[in-house]
């Protein structure tokens, strides 16, 4: 049987009229509906919808559209819209709004001005493991694919007004925070556990919430949790990604099993991969981080289509994922989208109707 699996979408509220994001999410979640897994984020510009655990993922897929459109309709009854756009377009979101928990004012405190730009989506992709010692584990084998998945979701070219010049802007602003970006080779568990002893006697870290690594065990659930990708805007490009990353744990656990640690990928060269797949998405090349090598971004989304191949097939995903990957290949992330509708119109707000659209179609 395919490993469970689930994921989370971070959404932005906008009002429609000015098309910039305002801090009325507790709204949007009070209209939502009962049978909705959905809460605040961290900012009040931002919702969270979370599917329900499952092992087939045609049926993850329909949950998520289904949420997306319920969340969307919960807007609309408030005079609002939601979008799928890893960061925000247009709008004043310096010293954002945070939510009601006293952890987000005391994290203000611990970080200061690097919560400026907290107002960013993300797509978390939940797998069932054994415990947390097989995530740090998974985590080793998962690093070298980690800024694929980048170039393939990358949905956060423009922030408050401005064309960064980036596919995925809000990998670069994330990568700021001091425990977040790709987690580092961890050749035991124990080295793990005295790694966030370290973390949190530095300061660094208020809690293991607060580990904001792309790979980590969750702290929460008995999962890996992967949340390396700008949240999609098309609801089959997550279900895609979703496949690709549980197929990833399989392979990865696979060679646990068989006593491989993963491959130790030097921090510094991991570090420009991912500087390079969020700058150029699939729009440019990517490095191999198994040859050194660069090479298109699309040649290296089918090498990862290659190396999780046996695992897709073994769950009855191979033809869903292969063809989701086909079409994003062959359409583009949403970056590739919004920066192509800013092209044709010349106006940031044309983009934001464009997300808005596409987020439920």
């Amino acid at each position: 049987m395919a490993l469970l699996i689930g994921i989370e979408e971070e959404y932005l509220v906008v009002d429609p009229r000015t098309r910039q994001v305002v801090p009325r999410a507790a709204e949007v979640l009070a209209r939502a509906s009962g049978t909705l897994d959905v809460d605040q984020e961290i900012t009040r510009f931002q919702v969270e919808a979370r599917t329900a655990p499952t092992s087939d993922l045609d049926a993850l897929a329909t949950d998520l559209r289904l949420t997306r459109k319920d969340v969307a309709g919960a807007a609309r009854s408030c005079g609002l819209s939601v979008m799928a756009s890893g960061s925000p377009v247009l709008g004043d979101v310096a010293r954002p709004p945070l939510g009601d928990d006293a952890r987000y004012e005391h994290g203000r405190e611990l970080y200061r001005a690097l919560q400026d730009e907290i107002s960013i989506c993300a797509l978390h992709v939940h797998v069932d493991v054994p415990d947390d010692e097989h995530a740090v584990y998974v985590a080793n084998h998962l690093r070298p694919w980690l800024p694929t998945l980048i170039a393939l979701a990358a949905n956060s070219p423009f922030f408050a007004g401005r064309d960064t010049g980036y596919a995925s802007w809000r990998v670069i602003s994330w990568g700021r925070w001091p425990v977040s970006g790709a987690p580092p080779y961890f050749p035991s568990y124990a080295a793990y556990e005295r790694t966030l002893e370290a973390l949190t006697e530095s300061g660094a870290l208020m809690d293991r919430r607060t580990v904001f690594w792309d790979v980590r065990p969750s702290p929460r659930l008995p999962t890996v949790e992967v949340r390396v990708t700008d949240v999609p805007l098309d609801v089959g490009d997550s279900a895609t990604l979703a496949g690709l990353v549980r197929a990833l744990v399989v392979t990865a656990l696979r060679d646990v099993a068989d006593g491989d640690r993963g491959l130790p990928v030097p921090p510094e060269v991991l570090r420009a991969a991912y500087w390079r797949a969020a700058r150029d998405g699939l729009a440019g090349d990517s490095l191999d981080l198994r040859t050194g090598a660069l090479v298109p971004a699309p040649v290296l989304a089918c090498r990862l289509l290659n190396h999780v191949r046996s695992a897709l097939a073994e769950s009855g995903d191979l033809e869903l994922v292969q063809d989701g990957l086909g079409r994003l290949l062959r359409r583009g992330s949403g970056a590739i989208r919004q920066l192509r509708m800013h092209a044709a119109t010349g106006d940031l707000t044309s983009v934001v109707d464009d997300l808005i659209r596409a987020t439920t179609a």
